[in-house]
């Protein structure tokens, strides 16, 4: 089973950046995707990436701010955030699915515990 980890969620003041991890103790081979949760909200598909080929995808409100990498060697997934506003604080987590498909956010599985981003003005 594979189980992932996020870290490096804090608080940062609007227009700063962040750099989210997301480590497994497992080969994650697939498609790797970053989500948001908000109270209230719909969990957001935030940015992925397809570990074969590098291929990467975001979400429309992130686009041009948000950078996702990875590091196979050693399982982990990273999730640069630039320009950060108050709409992007949340819960970030990370997840697993095993096939591409651009645009389309479901069916992840291998959920992280997730990690809090609190943007403040």
């Amino acid at each position: 089973q594979i189980h992932p980890v996020e870290s490096g969620g804090g608080t940062v003041p609007a227009g700063g950046s962040l750099i989210l991890s997301c480590t497994a103790n497992k080969n994650m081979y697939g498609a790797v995707g970053w989500f948001r949760q908000t109270p209230g909200k719909e969990r957001a598909g935030v940015a992925a990436i397809y570990t074969p080929n590098g291929d990467t995808d975001y979400g429309v409100s992130v686009k041009g701010r948000f950078t996702i990498s990875q590091d196979t060697a050693k399982n982990t997934f990273y999730l640069q955030m630039n320009s950060l506003n108050f709409e992007d604080s949340g819960t970030y987590s990370c997840a697993r699915r095993r096939f591409w498909n651009r645009g389309n956010w479901g069916g992840y599985e291998n959920w992280g515990q997730g990690t809090q981003v609190t943007v403040s003005s």
